[in-house]
């Protein structure tokens, strides 16, 4: 890799990302999330921090071991020598060396009063401390980078020192000097100011990192990149403190797409939906539907007026074709939706419904009837399907004829509280009478429902419930209130989502369990 001529992807999930609130990472969680984006092709890959703590220095032994990246070079994160410890001395820029990572990420102190305050020092040792740790990593042959913490508010408190810091790292052999915006408070214009200052007075290579405080982490990083940056640091999915740093992957689509910039690997970007949802997948956060570019949501649209000019032409309502980036663009069903929205949403389901006015109209407005009386198709495409088979095919699919069901919940001696739930039906001619228990009606039923069924669909034990949730509609109304429930469920491949309305929660859940179940066999018939 040509770290001088080269544009620098830095993915600092593993460290910064990982100090996320509620973000617990393993070291198998780390290398595997390690081997994700490697997929991306960024060119760098912040490890953690060795010698702080048993698990990061565990990460970069089982590295070495177990990890062949194609594209990305590993990088240890760690500070500078202690004030007044020779840097060969100093056991964690010891463990730093040890790391076997080639490339070592130092933080420093650019702001004079952390200096004072926080490391208790003289501004002159801090420059020391700088000096001879990036001389000595350097002189063990591996490539140093420099964050400079705290930098832009250092450089408004003390400009000369600030600059002074990059200085000193980098006529020690610093490739990169990354400022950092620590307390993520800078606008975009003042970013730029900044970048430019800092290359102008130095003449160092300079790099961003940016957190997201102020809601601009990928404003000011692309900001900094347009002033003269040529290294930008983020984590994906924007993981990190307080509201995050910047989302690596918004960045780069945004050089990449936007500015014409080429930063990955040619072919790369359209991995980065999957790789996203895939880390979210190991981090147990579940992805945020609107982020940009590759959200669930970014490329959905459910305007009756959108979809009818998605028909003449996607790119109408479309900043991009979504293929870039590995997602997809969706039709949402719901109250606004026209004919094109149905026409749309036909043709994404396997129906051409273009020459069958009467039909499209008749399912636009049995949606609408519908949604008024609390439903919602936009994310239940499967009992949307469910419909539109049932009005294309002049029956709705079914696979078991429903006799009866009801739930009991008793409250034992000791307080344990037991749901009860007993299912009559008839499937493949025969009839079932299974009782089924669980930890509440909802489980009772679902076990129920899936032991009868079962019996004569095999393929149903491969079903599984991963998702359940549950709104009062019309909360004025207290208790007989309106409720609806969407159900999530799995055949272990993929994933599909049913609507439930009733007046109570049971009856909305049952609603929903049975088009669950429903919908997977017919998948499965198909």
């Amino acid at each position: 890799m040509d770290l001088h001529g080269s544009f620098h992807v830095y993915d600092t999930t593993l460290r910064d990302g990982a100090q996320q609130e509620g973000l617990n990472l393993s070291v198998a969680d780390k290398l595997a999330i390690a081997r994700q984006l490697d997929g991306l092709g960024v060119g760098f890959i912040e490890g953690g921090w060795p010698g702080s703590n048993p698990k990061d220095t565990e990460f970069f032994r089982r590295a070495r071991e177990e990890l062949d990246l194609r594209h990305a070079r590993l990088a240890a994160f760690g500070a500078t020598r202690r004030a007044g410890v020779r840097a060969a001395d100093d056991p964690l820029v010891g463990a730093l060396r040890d790391s076997g990572a080639g490339v070592v990420t130092l933080v420093a102190k650019s702001h004079d009063r952390h200096v004072e305050l926080a490391l208790r020092t003289t501004l002159e040792e801090n420059l020391a401390m700088v000096r001879d740790t990036v001389t000595h990593l350097r002189e063990e042959g591996q490539t140093v980078f420099l964050d400079a913490e705290h930098f832009f508010d250092g450089y408004r408190a003390n400009r000369a020192y600030a600059l002074e810091v990059l200085r000193t790292a980098a006529e020690a052999g610093a490739e990169v000097v990354a400022l950092c915006d620590t307390n993520g408070g800078m606008l975009p214009d003042w970013v730029s100011d900044v970048v430019h200052d800092v290359i102008g007075s130095t003449g160092a290579r300079v790099g961003i990192h940016a957190h997201n405080d102020s809601g601009c982490a990928v404003a000011n990083s692309l900001a900094a990149v347009n002033a003269g940056a040529t290294h930008v640091q983020g984590c994906i999915n924007g993981y990190g403190e307080r509201t995050g740093n910047a989302d690596l992957v918004t960045v780069v689509a945004n050089l990449e797409l936007k500015l014409d910039r080429s930063v990955l690997p040619t072919g790369l970007l359209r991995e980065a939906t999957r790789i996203a949802h895939a880390v979210a997948d190991v981090t147990n956060v579940p992805p945020a539907s609107r982020q940009p570019y590759v959200g669930t949501s970014a490329f959905a649209h459910k305007a009756g007026l959108h979809a009818s000019a998605i028909k003449v032409d996607p790119d109408l309502y479309q900043h991009m074709d979504p293929v870039g980036v590995g997602n997809d663009m969706r039709l949402l069903v719901s109250d606004m939706a026209g004919r094109a929205s149905i026409e749309l949403k036909g043709r994404e389901l396997g129906y051409d419904l273009s020459e069958d006015r009467e039909l499209v109209t008749r399912v636009t407005a049995r949606v609408k009837e519908m949604e008024q009386g609390g439903y919602t198709f936009e994310a239940a495409d499967a009992s949307f399907e469910l419909l539109l088979a049932e009005e294309v095919e002049g029956t709705r699919p079914s696979y078991v004829e429903v006799e009866s069901w009801r739930v009991i919940t008793e409250t034992r001696t000791a307080g344990e509280a037991i749901s009860e739930a007993t299912v009559k039906l008839r499937a493949e001619g025969v009839r079932y009478v299974v009782t089924g228990e669980g930890n509440g009606p909802v489980n009772a039923l679902d076990a129920a429902l899936r032991e009868a069924i079962g019996q004569a669909f095999p393929e149903v034990a491969k079903f599984e419930l991963i998702d359940y949730k549950v709104r009062i509609l019309d909360q004025g109304h207290g208790t007989d209130a309106i409720t609806r429930v969407l159900i999530e469920t799995t055949d272990g491949e993929s994933s599909w989502v049913t609507v439930g309305v009733g007046a109570n929660v049971i009856e909305a859940s049952w609603g929903a369990l049975v088009d669950g179940l429903t919908f997977g066999l017919r998948r499965h018939h198909r």
